[in-house]
């Protein structure tokens, strides 16, 4: 029963989540309230749009784990204001502490709130190339967070983590078993995962994407990100993903609309490169199977380019 109305749920969730939607939880900091998608595992949804001050920049997955001996955040939010917003929403779920944030990799949205958790002594986990972005970037990422949030930046400082990782590593707090994995360079670096083996669940970061698109980064290695996908992050056999953004789904919908779009883009400009094409030409590759996709508008030209760059180097 419980499977069946998760998967219920699932299916019309996916059809609230649009960048055109205001925020769905006027009362927050948070663009939507969290919800416990599985058992003791809670995500609050963001909005499938870039980071603006309407959205607070909660446009990732904030998500938090209650173990039975503390809970466990995954991302440190975007601002200090969005931290507290939801350790407000995780005091009103429990009573047990927070005792570990994981950022997802370095992005602001992954990051910016660890100062909030830091000041409370929680420690901090990231990869060791997810710090060295904060290391290098941090201030220049703050800065950017800061424009676009004017006021509700106010709080806000670099804190990276105080704890790091290469490979794996394993947290047994109450009686959850969370494997913090980095399975290969992927969407940016120190890209981790984090796996619930009991549950079947992968709270899969920005390796996985669903109801937007994703986008490509400058350096970014598309085809090693597909190859971490469909290799050691298909073969944890999840039956359930928590993408980096977009409502919880199946393995076969982010398979669909992460690697399934990369495919697709590689193989039209492989074929843009075979014919003799430019740059300038590259940019309008025929993107028209993933109009439906949140961000559409803000990536496919920048991704088309992006990729170019990348191929006709291979």
């Amino acid at each position: 029963m419980y499977r069946t109305t998760l998967v219920l749920t699932l299916m019309a969730g996916a059809a609230f989540a649009h960048e055109d939607i205001a925020d769905k939880y006027p009362q927050s900091e948070l663009y939507n309230k969290p919800v416990e998608w599985f058992p003791g595992v809670y995500s609050a949804i963001g909005a499938t749009a870039p980071p603006t001050y309407e959205n607070s920049g909660h446009n990732n997955n904030l998500s938090f784990i209650v173990t039975g001996d503390g809970v466990v955040v995954i991302n440190g939010g975007a601002s200090v204001r969005l931290a507290q917003a939801l350790h407000d929403e995780i005091k009103a779920v429990t009573d047990q502490p927070v005792k570990l944030v994981i950022n997802e990799n370095g992005q602001g949205h992954a990051m910016l709130g660890n100062a909030y958790w830091a000041d409370l002594g929680v420690d901090i986990l990231a990869h060791q190339d997810a710090i060295d972005v904060v290391e290098e970037d941090g201030d220049f990422i703050l800065q950017g967070m800061m424009r676009y949030n004017r006021d509700k930046a106010e709080g806000t400082r670099v804190v990276n983590a105080n704890l790091s990782f290469e490979d794996s590593y394993t947290v047994e707090m109450g009686d959850m078993t969370i494997e913090v994995l980095h399975l290969g360079p992927a969407h940016d670096p120190g890209d981790t995962q984090v796996w619930l083996p009991e549950l079947g669940v992968v709270i899969a970061g920005d390796i996985a994407f669903h109801e937007r698109m994703a986008p490509i980064f400058e350096g970014t290695c598309t085809s090693c990100w597909i190859e971490t996908f469909e290799g050691p992050f298909t073969d944890l056999g999840a039956t359930y993903v928590i993408p980096g953004h977009g409502h919880p789904t199946s393995m076969a919908m982010v398979t669909k609309e992460t690697v399934g779009y990369l495919h697709d883009l590689r193989d039209k400009i492989g074929a843009h490169i075979d014919e003799g094409g430019d740059l300038a030409e590259a940019y309008y590759v025929d993107q028209s199977a993933w109009t439906y996709l949140d961000t559409y508008e803000e990536l496919a030209t920048k991704n088309a380019g992006r990729v170019y760059e990348e191929m006709e180097w291979e």
